[in-house]
């Protein structure tokens, strides 16, 4: 099912993929959207109507192409389905085959009207088509081939005709059809493509034209029977009739040996340019795969730089909060509970702690007083200091206009499990649920917030 057209619901030709997932033949898709500019992806409609979305809309910029299930349908094997021709093979080798099958139904080019199998159009050609006439060499008249009275001399001609196209690189090809049709080839398509075509048909046309050739002697050679008072020349006896035909097979042969060392050397060189990718492709990924890693370096080397930049090793600490009207009101609405400062350290070697911030306060202070207390966090040194914390911890908002400062401290409960050595990255916050009232933080007499950004220090002593 997933080599099947979403419209036309025939194997995929070209196909592009659609946001939805859903697979169109490259025609099929420009049919629909030259027809309705809003189409909606028919299969979508018939899955489930209810959840159409607008991925489901067809558009050629939103379609791409499936290289994949390409890729698997021209590896797919098939056989031909005309009556009476029992070739197999695979998708990609079909469509030339579709061109040469004998037993395909193909109508006469001379535009008679007639329908024939491929295989008897020559006959059709000598014994029925009405349109098929020629110009005899001796009598000038238009006749039909079995009509005319110098039939060897048409073989002749015609043979000559065949040795001169496939004698002359610069000959002139046919816009629409292959040089062969004349004989039963019924390939059509751009010059490009004709040419391609010829350089890999060369045995069959060669089946093609001996077999039209055969035709033809057998029934020129009854019509020359049958003609009274006719007299064989000497210059068109049955050996020169072979010569000519020695000198096509020869013409031919040297056209199959060229296309043949044209298609090796193409294999070559297609083999070489696959090494090449495959050596670009191997290059790409690791250069992706370093290209990750120093990303994640340079990530790491980030933090660790604002880290340092922040950080504070004397047990003093002033923290910057910006945006302060938009994480109050997330705060009110519950978005955010609490924010935490960078990490900073009473000494070098000293404790890690940090400070967290309830702009909507917390606990007791909830919705009336901003709360703010004091982390002790897991530290690198923590095996070489003396617990519990001890250490008296003073907190500062700061009034940016140096009027009139708000200050707080505790000591720490020794018995708290607050200020023991920490057994997860942080212990439990501890300190100051009601450390100012929020009528007092957005009063217009003080700076505690100003150009919506506010200052907090905390200091550590550590004597």
């Amino acid at each position: 099912q997933k080599f099947l057209c979403s419209n036309c619901n025939n194997i995929l030709k070209k196909a592009l993929q659609t946001l939805c997932g859903h697979r169109y033949c490259s025609a099929c898709l420009t049919w629909i959207l030259r027809n309705n500019k809003n189409a909606i992806c028919q299969k979508c409609k018939e899955e489930d109507p209810n959840t159409l979305g607008e991925e489901s809309l067809l558009a050629e910029e939103r379609a791409f192409g499936d290289a994949a299930i390409n890729k698997e349908i021209s590896e797919l094997r098939v056989h031909c389905v005309t009556l009476g021709c029992s070739w197999s093979g695979i998708m990609k080798d079909f469509e030339e085959h579709q061109s040469l099958c004998e037993y395909a139904l193909i109508p006469c080019h001379t535009g008679c009207g007639h329908v024939v199998m491929r295989r008897k159009l020559a006959d059709h050609l000598e014994n029925g088509c009405v349109n098929n006439v020629t110009v005899c060499q001796q009598c000038q008249c238009s006749l039909a081939s079995s009509q005319c009275q110098n039939p060897f001399q048409l073989v002749l001609i015609i043979s000559s005709a065949f040795f001169f196209q496939q004698s002359q690189s610069t000959s002139s090809t046919s816009k629409d059809g292959c040089r062969f049709s004349e004989v039963g080839c019924a390939f059509r398509g751009s010059k490009e493509k004709i040419k391609e075509h010829e350089k890999s048909s060369v045995g069959a046309h060669l089946l093609l034209l001996l077999q039209h050739m055969r035709q033809l002697e057998g029934t020129l050679c009854s019509a020359a029977k049958a003609a009274q008072g006719f007299t064989p020349q000497p210059e068109l006896t049955l050996e020169n009739k072979l010569h000519v035909f020695e000198n096509i097979v020869a013409v031919l042969n040297k056209e199959v040996e060229s296309s043949n060392l044209e298609i090796l050397a193409f294999r070559r060189q297609s083999e070489l340019d696959q090494n090449i990718i495959r050596g670009l492709e191997l290059k790409i990924a690791e250069l992706h795969r370093c290209l990750t890693q120093k990303d994640a370096g340079l990530s790491s080397l980030h933090k660790s730089l604002l880290f340092s930049e922040q950080a504070s090793y004397d047990g003093i600490f002033l923290w910057k909060i910006t945006e302060v009207g938009r994480k109050l009101q997330d705060s009110v609405t519950g978005r955010t509970l609490g924010l935490y400062s960078p990490a900073f350290y009473t000494a070098k070697y000293g404790y890690k702690v940090c400070l967290r911030v309830y702009l909507n306060g917390d606990g007791t202070g909830k919705g009336t007083h901003m709360s703010l207390f004091f982390v002790v966090m897991k530290g690198d040194y923590d095996a070489l200091l003396p617990w519990p914390f001890r250490h008296k911890v003073t907190f500062m908002l700061l009034d940016q206009n140096n009027r009139e400062h708000i200050i707080d401290a505790f000591r720490p409960d020794l018995t708290s499990a607050s200020f023991q050595r920490p057994v997860n990255d942080m212990n439990v916050a501890s300190g100051c649920p009601m450390f100012l009232p929020l009528s007092k933080l957005q009063s217009p007499k003080h700076a505690y917030v100003k150009e919506d950004t506010l200052f907090l220090k905390c200091i550590i002593e550590t004597n």
